[in-house]
């Protein structure tokens, strides 16, 4: 409910500030959020070393099933990818998927698709970089390895044909549902991990992007769906980026030369 500012200047400190904090969301012509526009990371706090330049880490072990052993965390002291072993909202996969995962991990700079140039996939490669919005399409565009996806707003179904040829990034559909725009990809490669962490997946992915406007901000969410592998849909946490005036630059041409220097199983630099 809006609030009205009050004449009586003794009332003015009760008035909200919730309009200095979040400003209205912009909207185009026919009402829907305005997603257009550059958008950055707001990024999020990393482990914080000691003196001697060691990070402590509470979970001594990579994530797996209860029923079994999980294996122990290799060179975590290093590991770049540690933070996101921190996180208790993972991914659950079959019993029988658990040592896969984990093989996946620890050998992740000899077994990462990203690694060996391949696209990232969804939802691994994140919000996009930059949103081109028309009443009747939408467009992403990442500046990570030059991708983009023509998502159409037009009611349309999920495209049979194109649901015969599985891609790195799905057959794509969106619509809005109030002021969220939803996108709904599926029919991929089982080639891509959906996280960093080993985290494969099967032809039977699903991947649910939910974005809207948080003020000036932009907020993106991904649900992770795969009845192959996962005993249950995988919600993402949200992310939030911020708006930037600086364009979009060509990423270089992604060539993998490292694989073969590599001499231990330091995982390499995460986004």
């Amino acid at each position: 409910m809006r609030h009205f500012i009050i004449a009586a200047t003794v009332l003015l400190w009760l008035a909200p500030v919730d309009t200095a904090q979040n400003p209205p969301t912009p909207r185009t012509g026919d009402g829907k959020p305005n997603l257009s526009g550059v958008w950055v990371g707001s990024g999020q706090a990393g482990l914080v070393p000691d003196a001697k330049g060691n990070v402590t880490f509470l979970q001594k072990a990579r994530p797996c099933h209860p029923a079994q052993e999980c294996k122990p965390g290799i060179n975590f002291e290093r590991d770049s990818g540690v933070q996101q072993r921190r996180d208790s909202n993972l991914p659950l996969y079959k019993p029988e998927f658990w040592e896969k995962v984990q093989d996946l991990d620890v050998n992740g700079n000899f077994k990462d698709p990203d690694i060996k140039c391949y696209p990232e996939g969804l939802p691994r490669i994140g919000a996009p970089s930059k949103i081109v919005q028309t009443p009747t399409e939408i467009i992403f565009l990442y500046q990570s390895k030059n991708t983009f996806r023509v998502i159409p707003l037009d009611g349309r179904d999920h495209d049979p044909i194109r649901s015969q040829d599985l891609t790195y990034y799905g057959d794509s559909i969106g619509r809005w549902e109030g002021d969220v725009f939803v996108v709904d990809a599926r029919n991929f490669v089982d080639e891509t991990w959906f996280g960093e962490d080993g985290y494969f997946h099967s032809d039977a992915l699903r991947v649910i992007e939910r974005i809207w406007r948080d003020g000036e901000n932009l907020v993106w969410q991904a649900t992770v769906e795969d009845p192959k592998v996962l005993t249950a849909p995988w919600v993402m946490p949200p992310r939030l980026t911020k708006p930037s005036q600086d364009p979009l630059e060509e990423s270089p041409k992604c060539v993998e030369t490292d694989g073969s220097k590599l001499l231990n199983d330091d995982h390499h630099l995460q986004r």
